[in-house]
Protein backbone atom coordinates (compact mmCIF):
# COMPACT_ATOMS: atom_id res chain seq x y z
CA UNK A 1 0.00 0.00 0.00
CA UNK A 2 2.77 2.29 0.97
CA UNK A 3 4.37 1.59 -2.40
CA UNK A 4 1.04 2.43 -4.09
CA UNK A 5 0.76 5.50 -2.50
CA UNK A 6 4.33 6.80 -3.47
CA UNK A 7 3.60 5.27 -6.81
CA UNK A 8 0.90 7.41 -7.32
CA UNK A 9 2.26 11.04 -6.06
CA UNK A 10 5.75 10.55 -8.22
CA UNK A 11 3.34 9.78 -11.49
CA UNK A 12 1.11 12.40 -10.70
CA UNK A 13 4.09 14.95 -10.31
CA UNK A 14 5.62 13.79 -13.39
CA UNK A 15 2.14 13.65 -15.38
CA UNK A 16 1.99 17.79 -14.70
CA UNK A 17 5.25 18.18 -15.54
CA UNK A 18 4.90 16.20 -18.57
CA UNK A 19 2.06 18.51 -19.30
CA UNK A 20 3.67 21.80 -18.74
CA UNK A 21 6.42 20.14 -21.14
CA UNK A 22 3.92 19.86 -24.21
CA UNK A 23 2.76 23.83 -23.33
CA UNK A 24 6.28 24.95 -22.94
CA UNK A 25 7.87 22.69 -25.82
CA UNK A 26 10.63 21.74 -23.45
CA UNK A 27 10.93 18.19 -22.06
CA UNK A 28 14.30 20.04 -20.00
CA UNK A 29 12.29 21.20 -16.73
CA UNK A 30 11.70 17.43 -15.64
CA UNK A 31 15.39 17.58 -14.53
CA UNK A 32 14.67 20.46 -12.30
CA UNK A 33 12.49 18.53 -10.76
CA UNK A 34 14.00 15.26 -10.13
CA UNK A 35 15.27 16.43 -6.10
CA UNK A 36 11.73 17.27 -5.39
CA UNK A 37 9.92 13.86 -6.40
CA UNK A 38 12.19 11.86 -4.03
CA UNK A 39 11.16 14.64 -0.98
CA UNK A 40 7.47 13.55 -2.24
CA UNK A 41 8.64 10.29 -1.93
CA UNK A 42 9.93 10.31 1.11
CA UNK A 43 7.01 12.42 2.43
CA UNK A 44 4.43 9.28 1.68
CA UNK A 45 6.31 7.15 3.03
CA UNK A 46 6.91 9.24 6.33
CA UNK A 47 2.97 9.53 6.09
CA UNK A 48 2.41 6.16 6.46
CA UNK A 49 4.24 5.74 9.90
CA UNK A 50 2.47 5.27 13.01
CA UNK A 51 5.59 7.16 14.91
CA UNK A 52 8.06 9.03 13.06
CA UNK A 53 11.42 7.84 14.85
CA UNK A 54 14.43 9.42 15.42
CA UNK A 55 15.71 7.70 12.03
CA UNK A 56 13.23 8.88 9.81
CA UNK A 57 12.88 11.88 10.96
CA UNK A 58 16.38 12.24 10.22
CA UNK A 59 16.52 10.51 7.11
CA UNK A 60 13.30 13.04 6.02
CA UNK A 61 15.45 16.35 7.06
CA UNK A 62 18.71 14.75 5.04
CA UNK A 63 16.33 14.53 1.65
CA UNK A 64 14.59 17.70 1.82
CA UNK A 65 18.00 19.46 2.48
CA UNK A 66 19.73 17.17 -0.80
CA UNK A 67 16.37 17.91 -3.07
CA UNK A 68 15.79 20.96 -2.14
CA UNK A 69 19.50 22.10 -3.20
CA UNK A 70 19.81 20.18 -6.18
CA UNK A 71 16.35 21.11 -7.68
CA UNK A 72 17.12 24.86 -7.14
CA UNK A 73 20.57 24.48 -8.66
CA UNK A 74 19.37 22.87 -11.45
CA UNK A 75 16.66 25.54 -11.69
CA UNK A 76 19.23 28.15 -11.72
CA UNK A 77 21.46 26.91 -13.86
CA UNK A 78 19.34 26.00 -16.58
CA UNK A 79 17.23 29.26 -16.36
CA UNK A 80 16.68 30.52 -20.08
CA UNK A 81 18.71 28.10 -21.78
CA UNK A 82 16.09 26.34 -23.48
CA UNK A 83 15.89 22.48 -24.28
CA UNK A 84 18.03 20.48 -23.63
CA UNK A 85 20.62 18.82 -26.69
CA UNK A 86 19.18 15.42 -25.06
CA UNK A 87 16.00 16.20 -25.74
CA UNK A 88 16.54 18.10 -28.94
CA UNK A 89 17.76 15.03 -30.44
CA UNK A 90 14.98 12.91 -29.04
CA UNK A 91 12.65 15.53 -30.73
CA UNK A 92 14.46 15.71 -33.85
CA UNK A 93 14.38 11.78 -34.02
CA UNK A 94 10.88 11.06 -33.30
CA UNK A 95 9.67 14.17 -35.26
CA UNK A 96 7.49 16.57 -32.98
CA UNK A 97 3.81 15.36 -34.20
CA UNK A 98 4.39 12.03 -32.07
CA UNK A 99 7.54 13.11 -29.64
CA UNK A 100 4.97 15.15 -27.09
CA UNK A 101 3.43 11.50 -26.29
CA UNK A 102 6.26 9.43 -26.45
CA UNK A 103 8.36 11.88 -23.87
CA UNK A 104 5.37 10.73 -21.60
CA UNK A 105 7.02 7.47 -21.19
CA UNK A 106 10.85 7.61 -22.67
CA UNK A 107 11.28 10.34 -20.51
CA UNK A 108 8.50 11.63 -17.83
CA UNK A 109 7.21 7.55 -16.70
CA UNK A 110 10.59 6.70 -16.91
CA UNK A 111 12.32 9.22 -14.37
CA UNK A 112 9.04 8.31 -12.07
CA UNK A 113 10.14 4.48 -12.19
CA UNK A 114 13.78 5.22 -11.66
CA UNK A 115 12.50 7.55 -8.54
CA UNK A 116 10.57 4.49 -7.22
CA UNK A 117 13.72 2.33 -7.06
CA UNK A 118 16.44 4.43 -6.20
CA UNK A 119 14.51 5.77 -3.11
CA UNK A 120 14.18 1.81 -1.57
CA UNK A 121 17.43 2.85 0.93
CA UNK A 122 14.26 5.73 2.05
CA UNK A 123 11.37 2.91 2.04
CA UNK A 124 13.38 0.44 3.99
CA UNK A 125 14.02 3.10 6.95
CA UNK A 126 10.64 4.27 7.45
CA UNK A 127 9.21 0.10 7.06
CA UNK A 128 11.94 -1.07 9.27
CA UNK A 129 12.47 0.98 11.81
CA UNK A 130 10.89 0.16 15.27
CA UNK A 131 12.72 2.64 18.25
CA UNK A 132 14.53 5.88 18.48
CA UNK A 133 17.76 4.11 18.60
CA UNK A 134 20.78 4.72 16.40
CA UNK A 135 23.68 2.74 16.06
CA UNK A 136 27.16 3.05 14.39
CA UNK A 137 25.51 2.69 10.76
CA UNK A 138 23.56 5.69 11.26
CA UNK A 139 26.09 7.81 12.66
CA UNK A 140 28.27 6.90 9.23
CA UNK A 141 25.61 7.27 7.27
CA UNK A 142 25.20 10.73 8.24
CA UNK A 143 28.91 11.23 7.85
CA UNK A 144 29.11 9.77 4.42
CA UNK A 145 26.03 11.67 3.33
CA UNK A 146 27.59 14.83 5.13
CA UNK A 147 30.99 14.28 3.00
CA UNK A 148 28.70 13.79 -0.52
CA UNK A 149 26.72 16.40 0.74
CA UNK A 150 30.06 19.08 0.70
CA UNK A 151 31.57 17.57 -2.34
CA UNK A 152 28.37 18.18 -4.43
CA UNK A 153 27.25 21.42 -3.13
CA UNK A 154 30.98 22.66 -3.90
CA UNK A 155 31.43 21.54 -6.76
CA UNK A 156 28.51 23.37 -8.22
CA UNK A 157 28.75 26.28 -6.40
CA UNK A 158 32.37 26.68 -7.74
CA UNK A 159 31.15 25.84 -11.55
CA UNK A 160 28.76 28.35 -11.43
CA UNK A 161 31.24 30.81 -10.39
CA UNK A 162 34.05 30.06 -12.89
CA UNK A 163 31.32 29.44 -15.86
CA UNK A 164 29.95 33.26 -14.47
CA UNK A 165 33.26 34.45 -15.80
CA UNK A 166 33.33 35.44 -19.43
CA UNK A 167 37.05 35.29 -19.50
CA UNK A 168 36.30 31.42 -18.72
CA UNK A 169 34.60 30.99 -21.54
CA UNK A 170 35.27 27.37 -23.10
CA UNK A 171 37.84 26.82 -21.02
CA UNK A 172 38.45 23.93 -18.25
CA UNK A 173 37.79 24.16 -14.33
CA UNK A 174 40.76 22.93 -12.42
CA UNK A 175 41.39 24.22 -9.50
CA UNK A 176 39.39 23.83 -6.02
CA UNK A 177 37.33 20.48 -5.86
CA UNK A 178 38.07 20.17 -9.61
CA UNK A 179 41.85 19.54 -8.82
CA UNK A 180 40.71 16.00 -7.41
CA UNK A 181 37.92 14.71 -9.52
CA UNK A 182 37.03 15.57 -12.53
CA UNK A 183 33.03 15.03 -11.45
CA UNK A 184 33.02 16.42 -7.73
CA UNK A 185 29.28 16.97 -7.68
CA UNK A 186 29.16 13.38 -9.28
CA UNK A 187 30.72 11.89 -6.44
CA UNK A 188 29.09 14.17 -4.07
CA UNK A 189 25.57 12.94 -5.32
CA UNK A 190 27.04 9.38 -5.07
CA UNK A 191 27.60 9.07 -1.89
CA UNK A 192 25.07 10.85 -0.38
CA UNK A 193 22.79 7.75 -1.45
CA UNK A 194 25.10 5.37 -0.23
CA UNK A 195 24.44 7.65 3.24
CA UNK A 196 20.89 7.05 2.76
CA UNK A 197 21.79 3.25 1.94
CA UNK A 198 23.88 2.99 5.48
CA UNK A 199 20.65 4.50 6.79
CA UNK A 200 18.71 1.22 5.65
CA UNK A 201 21.29 -0.99 6.52
CA UNK A 202 21.47 0.55 10.34
CA UNK A 203 17.29 -0.51 10.23
CA UNK A 204 17.80 -4.03 9.42
CA UNK A 205 16.86 -3.41 5.34
CA UNK A 206 19.89 -4.44 3.98
CA UNK A 207 18.54 -5.47 0.56
CA UNK A 208 16.83 -1.67 0.21
CA UNK A 209 20.02 -0.37 -0.56
CA UNK A 210 20.35 -1.67 -4.01
CA UNK A 211 18.67 1.51 -4.70
CA UNK A 212 22.24 2.88 -3.85
CA UNK A 213 24.30 1.02 -6.16
CA UNK A 214 21.16 1.55 -9.14
CA UNK A 215 22.22 5.53 -8.00
CA UNK A 216 25.65 4.74 -8.71
CA UNK A 217 25.17 3.02 -11.84
CA UNK A 218 23.00 5.60 -13.31
CA UNK A 219 25.60 8.55 -12.30
CA UNK A 220 28.77 6.55 -13.67
CA UNK A 221 27.35 4.48 -17.03
CA UNK A 222 24.28 5.95 -17.73
CA UNK A 223 23.42 9.88 -17.40
CA UNK A 224 26.46 11.05 -15.77
CA UNK A 225 29.80 10.66 -16.06
CA UNK A 226 30.22 8.57 -18.99
CA UNK A 227 27.87 10.91 -21.19
CA UNK A 228 29.44 13.78 -20.14
CA UNK A 229 33.18 12.24 -20.37
CA UNK A 230 32.25 11.86 -24.38
CA UNK A 231 30.96 15.52 -24.95
CA UNK A 232 33.99 17.30 -23.00
CA UNK A 233 36.46 15.55 -25.18
CA UNK A 234 34.87 16.66 -28.14
CA UNK A 235 34.61 20.23 -27.39
CA UNK A 236 36.69 21.10 -24.48
CA UNK A 237 40.31 21.92 -25.58
CA UNK A 238 42.98 20.75 -23.36
CA UNK A 239 40.46 18.06 -21.94
CA UNK A 240 43.30 14.84 -22.56
CA UNK A 241 45.87 16.24 -20.57
CA UNK A 242 42.79 16.80 -17.74
CA UNK A 243 42.57 13.32 -18.01
CA UNK A 244 45.93 12.20 -17.70
CA UNK A 245 46.53 14.34 -14.29
CA UNK A 246 42.92 14.16 -12.72
CA UNK A 247 40.85 11.12 -10.83
CA UNK A 248 37.92 10.37 -13.15
CA UNK A 249 35.61 10.03 -10.14
CA UNK A 250 37.05 9.22 -6.42
CA UNK A 251 39.02 12.47 -5.25
CA UNK A 252 42.78 12.01 -5.27
CA UNK A 253 45.82 14.40 -5.43
CA UNK A 254 46.66 14.95 -8.83
CA UNK A 255 49.26 13.22 -11.12
CA UNK A 256 51.97 15.65 -12.27
CA UNK A 257 51.30 16.73 -15.66
CA UNK A 258 53.45 15.47 -18.82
Amino acid sequence: MIVMWAAIGVMGLMTVLWLFSIYYKNVSIVDNFWGIGFIVVTIIYCLQCEVLFTRVKLMLLLVILWGLRLSIYLMYRNYGKGEDYRYREFRQHYGPKRYWWFSFFQVFMLQGGLILIVSLPLLGVTLNTTSNALNIFDYLGILVWLVGFIFETVGDFQLAVFKRKPVNKGKLLTSGLWRYTRHPNYFGDTAVWWGFGLLAIASGAYWYSIGSLVMTYLIIKISGVAMLERSLSEVKPGYEEYVRTTSTFFPWFPKQST
